[in-house]
């Protein structure tokens, strides 16, 4: 016999709505009044609900705002995204490192992100949340490409994946967070480039 889930209650489905509210209400303000000036009543009050709800679910307003990521991160469908496997590697790669170029170029995402970074290297425990939640499975997702070029022979089977996803991934991040150079697609490319390629000349 087939037990039918029941659906939400209405508290459930008000509680869902309240969150979802904060989520944006944080983004959409720290966007407006920069991270400095953002405060739980601000959320609170650009939300339409009380701060106790608020502190009842996060515990500061890096908290929130990390949340509000997630939030936009979601798949609507539930099911995590995955990087694209051509058999092309160099190309995958590409694709994926100039679409984080165009994010972390929107003026939409700028302060959010960089308000966020920032708490992170102040806030253990919120640091811990973020390599477990965010930083954590999409690392496995990039590994996951890498072995599965390793698998097709186009990477050494030896090679260490956590210090190529760090090889590919971070000088972007790197150039974003000390502003050092433009971010541009051509900067991407030649970052895939010189990560499968190395350093040493060719012979």
């Amino acid at each position: 016999m087939t037990t039918q889930r029941k659906p939400p209650s209405n508290a459930t489905r008000r509680n869902e709505a309240s969150r979802r509210a904060i989520l944006a209400a944080a983004f959409e303000l720290v966007q407006e009044v920069g991270y400095a000036k953002l405060s739980i009543e601000g959320i609170a009050a650009r939300a339409g609900v009380g701060k106790q709800t608020i502190y009842r679910w996060w515990p500061s307003k890096g908290a929130v705002l990390f949340d509000a990521f997630l939030m936009l991160s979601e798949q609507p469908d539930g099911g995590e995204s995955a990087l694209p496997d051509t058999g092309d590697l160099e190309a995958d790669l590409k694709a994926v490192l100039r679409a984080t170029v165009e994010e972390l170029n929107d003026p939409r995402y700028d302060e959010p992100m960089r308000a966020l970074n920032t708490e992170i290297t102040h806030d253990p425990a919120l640091a811990a949340l973020y390599a477990e939640r965010l930083d954590g499975p999409m690392r496995e997702l990039k590994k996951g490409r890498l072995r599965s070029a390793q698998r097709a022979g186009q990477l050494a089977e030896d090679l260490d994946l956590d210090v190529a996803v760090d090889m590919i991934w971070g000088p972007l991040l790197n150039r974003w967070l000390q502003r050092a150079g433009g971010l541009t697609p051509g900067y991407a490319d030649s970052v895939v480039e010189t990560a499968l390629n190395g350093l040493r000349p060719r012979r």
